[in-house]
This record gives structure tokens, C-alpha cells and sequence, in this order.
């Protein structure tokens, strides 16, 4: 395992292209050495990934994230042995199962030949503002947290911790009367909408947006993909992928 940021930070932008911004926030917010494993080659970083702590009915998951193989290294296996190793640790540290969110048809097929399924739904759908604003608040991440614990669905899966300090580099957070989301500043995106749907139009022309596209929680287009590292339940509802 290397602790070298610069080399995790070189591999990062190769595999994903990601602004220094988004690392500087990433590494000053979300990363420890605890919770990041590489592969070496050759003496060069080959591979690495990182993980979010987070937790369904009171058990440890792992959401795996910016998994990523360096060039001269790919379809050699690497990325397989490196989550090979990640489970058996994650597995003796009382980790209950691995999450994560694929970003291709393709990784989905690679994940599941390493155990991973489909568990978790979301509602996805577009709409355009509507003429009545809904009111909301501006939240900060631990608010967004306590209040997120009493509108999550059963099934669902808590974020709180560097998954929404992560988040908050990116996102703003709001409740309404009969709504809390987390919305991205940088397009019309609402990452999150727990509460009323019917309320997206008037949310859009609170936040000034002519049209933005949704998440919620419901039956409908596959998202996350589930290990289970011990026997128990699955999580149902994953909602804050954090891309």
C-alpha cells in the first residue's frame, strides 16, 4: 500500500480526468490510509481504490469509490486481485458488505463477475420548473444528516461522516416542508430528493433551474451494486453516489 498522494492523485486524473480542485477537496475532506489500498508493479502504482464508511441497520458497509487501474496495467487483472484483497480485508475488520456504483454497463458486468449485484433502485426522471416555488432552507452537512436519518426509506443506507463532507464540496443541501435534497452546483442535478415528489417543479424554480434531472428512491432503473461480505439483509435504497 502507498500513502504517496501525488501518485494517487496522478493515477485519479489518468483514470477520470477529475479537476485539482476536486482531489484538493477529496484528499483535505474524505481520505485516510485507513481506508485506501493500492497495488504496486514493477515498483510503480499500478491500481488503487478508496472507500466511505457508511452503514445499514447498524452494520459497517464499505462504499467502494474511484477505482481505478493505470494504463500499462489493464486487462492484466490487477483491478480483480486488488478487490480480491480489499473483501478478505474489509471482512476481518467486521465490514458487513461493499457497495458501490458502476459508471459503465461494462464495470456493472465486471463487478458482478466479482460477486456484486444489483440491489438498489432509483426513480429517475426529468421535469421543468414549474410557476410556484417550493421554500427551502439551506442545510449544513450534519443538519442534512440528522435530518436525512428520518426521511430514509426502509432498506436505505446512511451517509454521513466524509460522505457528506466529501459531497458538500460539490453539493448544497435543503429541506423543504415535505422535502430534503442535495443539489449540485455546477448543473441541474438533484442527487437526492427524499420526501414528496411532486414538489420537483416548485424545488427547480426555487433554485432558479428552467429544468433538472432527479434521484429518488423507487422501483426503477438498477443502480447499486451489493457484496455481501457476511449473511444478512441488502440494502434496497443507496442514494449519494458521489459523482
Amino acid at each position: 500500500m502507498t500513502t504517496d498522494t501525488a501518485s494517487l492523485r496522478a493515477l485519479w486524473k489518468e483514470a477520470f480526468g477529475d479537476t485539482d480542485a476536486l482531489l484538493d477537496h477529496f484528499f483535505a475532506a474524505a481520505y485516510s490510509p485507513s481506508r485506501c489500498r493500492t497495488l504496486e508493479k514493477d515498483g510503480r502504482l499500478a491500481a488503487a481504490l478508496y472507500w466511505f464508511d457508511c452503514s445499514f441497520q447498524g452494520e459497517k458497509l464499505a462504499y467502494l469509490y474511484a477505482i481505478a487501474t493505470a494504463k500499462p496495467y489493464r486487462n492484466q487483472g490487477m483491478c480483480h486481485r486488488l478487490m480480491e484483497e480489499v473483501h478478505s480485508l474489509l471482512s476481518a475488520q467486521g465490514y458487513a458488505g461493499s457497495i458501490l456504483v458502476p459508471a459503465s454497463a461494462a464495470l456493472s458486468c465486471l463487478y458482478a463477475r466479482m460477486g456484486y449485484g444489483h440491489r438498489c433502485t432509483l426513480r429517475r426522471w426529468r421535469c421543468a420548473a414549474g410557476n410556484i416555488p417550493v421554500p427551502l432552507r439551506k442545510l449544513s452537512p450534519e443538519e442534512y444528516a440528522l435530518c436525512r436519518r428520518k426521511r430514509l426509506p426502509p432498506g436505505g443506507v446512511l451517509q454521513e461522516g466524509e460522505n457528506l463532507a466529501y459531497l458538500s464540496g460539490f453539493a448544497d443541501f435543503y429541506a423543504g416542508e415535505n422535502c430534503l435534497l442535495a443539489v449540485s452546483r455546477e448543473t441541474a442535478a438533484i442527487f437526492e430528493l427524499l420526501g414528496d415528489p411532486s414538489q420537483a417543479p416548485g424545488i427547480l424554480r426555487t433554485l432558479g433551474f428552467p429544468a433538472g434531472d432527479f434521484r429518488a428512491p423507487g422501483d426503477g432503473a438498477p443502480f447499486a451494486m451489493y457484496r455481501p461480505l457476511c449473511p444478512g439483509e441488502a440494502p434496497r435504497y443507496f442514494g449519494l453516489a458521489l459523482d
